[in-house]
């Protein structure tokens, strides 16, 4: 992730791996706070819209809204259960410990990309009607006392993010609002008051674009920018 470990791309072997969708929008917003008071736990819930499985989810879940309102039965073919209006906590296979795959993606490729294997990681993931754009409520706890207003601060000044942060006027990220666009949106930035050195985050990313095709990009011009690879 060029916003996150750019460095490594210096001692890959010929592959280079895309992080999950998921964690790449987190990890976006966490990198800054982490080097600035150290992060000990996350426990991230997330919001994924059906885009995230493919243009047949996307067809899927049109079907079934009109079928609903026209008073037509429901048929569900690419997830288990119907995704109108509701919400399916299940993405990927379910592993042998109770959590998804996707689950421990985020767990796993969140220590990668941070560079720190010592952070605890605790995610739920949640298919949820929506087209395009993913959402995740984000609770950490630092190894220092990190003030709301600081790492608002820090996350101004981040590279790909952007934060959306005043309640008072109703500003907050939303999907609807992100997807077609490329950066990272941060809101909600508050204390958690019931861990030490505690602050939740509401984090949204278009998960087509940050979350797959412009990581990728991005990681292509970090490569070329380091000749690392040539282009014939």
């Amino acid at each position: 992730m060029p916003e996150v470990n750019p460095d490594d791309a210096d001692w890959h072997k010929g592959i280079i791996a895309n992080p999950n969708c998921s964690t790449i929008q987190m990890v976006t917003a966490l990198k800054p706070l982490h080097d600035a008071a150290r992060i000990r736990r996350v426990v991230v819930s997330t919001y994924q819209a059906v885009s995230g499985t493919g243009a047949e989810a996307v067809a899927e879940l049109r079907h079934q809204v009109e079928d609903i309102g026209r008073g037509r039965p429901v048929e569900a073919a690419v997830y288990p259960h119907q995704i109108a209006f509701n919400c399916l906590p299940h993405i990927d296979v379910f592993l042998e410990d109770g959590s998804t795959k996707e689950e421990q993606k985020m767990v796993e490729e969140t220590k990668k990309t941070m560079g720190d294997p010592t952070i605890a990681v605790s995610a739920t993931c949640v298919r949820v009607p929506v087209y395009n754009g993913h959402a995740e409520s984000v609770n950490i706890e630092f190894e220092r006392d990190l003030p709301p207003e600081l790492a608002r601060e820090l996350l101004v000044a981040a590279t790909g993010v952007v934060v959306e942060d005043d309640p008072g006027s109703r500003l907050y990220p939303l999907p609807i609002r992100a997807s077609g666009t490329d950066p990272v949106y941060v809101g909600r930035i508050r204390r958690d008051p019931t861990v030490p050195h505690g602050l939740n985050l509401w984090i949204v990313a278009d998960n087509l674009r940050k979350g797959a095709a412009l990581n990728a990009v991005q990681i292509a011009e970090v490569l070329l920018a380091r000749n690392l690879i040539r282009v014939p």
